[in-house]
């Protein structure tokens, strides 16, 4: 565990020295957030409160990640269009949203507030707010307020 600018916990995962995450200068991490192991965030990273960042994802330098953000294992936040220029366009996740596992967010992307991005999509152009989007390209599947009716169906089945 480590304490942030404010005092606050962050949790990191792995062993020091060989997969604890590597956390560039200038980067700064919200209170109550927990990040695995083997996981890089680059420089002038902003990540939010209570976010859980799971194992080997990679976020690039300048990146801009809300609260409560959950983002799955393998996942990968690019901030160079044309590389490599080093002009840095990172993409935004804002507060709530959920990316799956092994998602590939380009350059200059936003996803939107409560939206989804499905395991293993690829996300060219911005999320709208409380949408779900799949795929590659990644493109709208259904909305934020479907996937929670879905995720309480899927628990009450399986308990």
């Amino acid at each position: 565990m480590m304490t942030d600018s404010h005092g606050g916990k962050v949790v990191l995962y792995g062993t020091l020295g060989v997969d604890w995450p590597t956390i560039e200068n200038g980067a700064t991490i919200g209170d109550g957030t927990r990040i695995g192991q083997n996981t890089y965030i680059g420089m002038n990273v902003k990540i939010g409160k209570n976010c859980r960042i799971m194992q080997h994802v990679t976020i690039c330098k300048d990146a801009i990640i809300g609260d409560n953000v959950f983002i799955g294992p393998n996942t990968t936040l690019l901030n160079d269009k044309y590389p490599p220029t080093q002009v840095s366009q990172p993409p935004v996740v804002e507060s709530h949203a959920v990316i799956g596992g092994g998602a590939t967010l380009c350059p200059g992307v936003v996803v939107g507030f409560r939206s989804v991005v499905g395991a293993g999509s690829n996300v060219t152009r911005d999320v709208p707010d409380e949408e779900v989007w799949i795929g590659n390209p990644a493109a709208i599947h259904m909305s934020r307020d479907e996937y929670d009716r879905r995720q309480r169906e899927l628990q009450e089945r399986l308990g």
